[in-house]
């Protein structure tokens, strides 16, 4: 597995990824700069006790919010919104906002959710998903039955949101709480900017990976807590120019990449922190995809354990080191 592993909190994290390239047709809707029209939920029925399945009034509000001529604000008021799997479809007339102020609530039961994403949105261009509130995955019921460690045929559980086909747009404020799997999914998304997300679920939860992304290009993460049962970041196949700064991680599994992907031109640097692992530091790259071009500067991580302060590990990667490092560097 070719993977950078961080265990420890993230300050000012600068990574710059060219890992591969895709196309895709996009379709570029009317952009407007006047006050949109705010389309609230509870209007087309959402009631926001906990209890009532809003599925058919979050996908009502979506079609008219999606279908306005000009911008347009999906509204979710304080209240908790249980939700069946929703999927969000464009392209849409115009640039749209999906405000959560709320807390949405999944299904406890995975299998009530019908869907391999509980929150989809596909086909956007010019979408803005913020506010102060709180998706929760519920995924404590899950976790119990995820065996997928040693069970190849283990159950798919569902991603907490995911976006699809997605351009020139962006996600703010909001929190992803216990995910069943993964949090939040990004696939052949182009021009992302994350900022602000508070993604959290215990350190014991298998596979609820914080953020996880393959197919992307030019997209920004930053000022970011992640603290989750798996990676923090998940690098699939396909990813070029990434930026990500400001990001906490822990715990966590740090940012890892899949067997198959070429890391190269990533720089690393202003790092600092406590590692729970005497291996602080571990770039870990196949032989058939070795790490190219790799810089790191200025990380100070220490660690407290018994077994020593904290060293660095390197296979299969080519790079340099400027600045402070602690722990000694072993790139070359």
């Amino acid at each position: 597995m070719a993977y950078i592993d961080f265990v420890f909190k993230v300050s000012s994290l600068a990574l710059f990824f060219i890992i591969g390239t895709t196309s895709r047709p996009t379709t570029v809707p009317k952009v407007f700069t006047t006050v949109p029209k705010v389309f609230d939920v509870q209007r087309y029925g959402a009631n926001g006790d906990g209890k009532t399945n809003n599925t058919k009034a979050f996908t009502d509000t979506w079609k008219d919010a999606c279908t306005w001529d000009g911008p347009s604000k999906m509204y979710i008021p304080n209240g908790r919104f249980y939700l069946g799997g929703v999927s969000f479809v464009g392209p849409c007339t115009s640039n749209i906002s999906f405000v959560i102020d709320g807390t949405l609530l999944a299904p406890p039961n995975n299998n009530d959710i019908k869907k391999e994403t509980w929150i989809n949105f596909r086909y956007i261009d010019y979408l803005t998903v913020s506010g102060n509130g709180t998706i929760d995955g519920q995924g404590k019921e899950s976790w119990l039955l995820n065996d997928c460690q040693k069970n190849i045929n283990c159950p798919k559980f569902a991603i907490n949101m995911g976006f699809y086909f997605v351009n020139k747009s962006r996600m703010e404020g909001i929190t992803s709480l216990n995910s069943k799997a993964g949090h939040f999914s990004f696939f052949s998304v182009d021009h992302f900017n994350i900022t602000g997300v508070n993604i959290t679920a215990p350190g014991d939860s298998p596979n609820t990976d914080g953020i996880k992304m393959a197919s992307s290009s030019s997209m920004q993460i930053s000022n970011t807590h992640i603290s989750t049962g798996d990676d923090c970041i998940a690098m699939l196949s396909g990813n070029t120019n990434f930026d990500i700064y400001n990001v906490t991680c822990g715990p966590g599994h740090g940012i890892s990449g899949d067997s198959h992907i070429q890391i190269q031109n990533v720089t690393l640097k202003n790092i600092w922190g406590t590692s729970s692992n005497k291996v602080a530091v571990k770039f870990q790259c196949s032989k058939s995809f070795p790490c190219k071009n790799v810089h790191s500067s200025d990380i100070n991580l220490k660690h407290n354990g018994v077994d020593g302060p904290a060293i660095t590990l390197c296979e299969n990667i080519k790079g340099s080191a400027t600045g402070k490092m602690n722990p000694p560097h072993c790139l070359n």
